[in-house]
């Protein structure tokens, strides 16, 4: 039980560790394709309740900039944004547009299931 709770604290840190470097790292639009990925992963859902300000608050950035990377992922048909919900279209695209921060936390958390598989 321990060594469970070792391991989710790891990648828990991780996670925040790969945030603060996504942060800095990469423009809002990708962010937010990672954000929407996870969130569509955890969920299990296509549809997801946000709101541009909560996104905004997420993603570190201002609700203008998140306006319009939402709307360019709208535009080139990767998802569908109305008042609060958002609904993924193309998750190949998705995954196309998003930064390698997502496969590096994805990667963290397949480690940690595997060891605690064994």
């Amino acid at each position: 039980m321990l060594s469970t709770l070792i391991r989710h604290e790891q990648a828990l840190f991780m996670q925040a560790q790969q945030s603060a470097a996504c942060m800095s790292s990469h423009t809002v639009e990708a962010r937010l394709c990672r954000w929407l990925l996870r969130a569509r992963d955890l969920s299990g859902s296509d549809t997801l309740d946000f709101t541009q300000e909560f996104l905004a608050e997420m993603l570190g950035a201002q609700r203008t900039t998140v306006t319009l990377s939402a709307q360019t992922l709208q535009e080139a048909g990767l998802i569908e944004y109305k008042r609060g919900k958002i609904r993924i279209r193309d998750v190949s695209r998705l995954h196309e547009a998003v930064c390698e921060c997502y496969q590096a936390v994805n990667d963290q958390y397949a480690e940690i299931a595997a060891a605690r598989d064994q």
